[in-house]
């Protein structure tokens, strides 16, 4: 039988990918407010490692879901 709902540390590790994204996605936010009218080279460098780190921690985050039973197949619009 198919268990109906995650296990407990599928949800917990779910909740820390979760916890970690936000965080990542904070510090791009705290970056942006900070900017420079003119951003220097070390600027663009440093979004581009806090982009690498927001989208990694969201591409963990997404594998967690998908082990805890949360796959979303697409979120894209269907053909009409």
């Amino acid at each position: 039988m198919t268990d109906l709902y995650p296990a407990a540390d599928d949800r917990e590790t779910l909740r820390q990918a979760a916890t970690a994204h936000t965080a990542a996605a904070r510090d791009v936010e705290l970056f942006l407010r900070r900017l420079p009218a003119v951003p220097a080279p070390a600027d663009v460098t440093e979004y581009a490692n806090l982009l690498t780190r927001e989208r990694q921690t969201r591409a963990d985050r997404e594998t967690a879901a998908d082990a805890a039973g949360l796959t979303i197949t697409s979120l894209e619009p269907g053909p009409e």
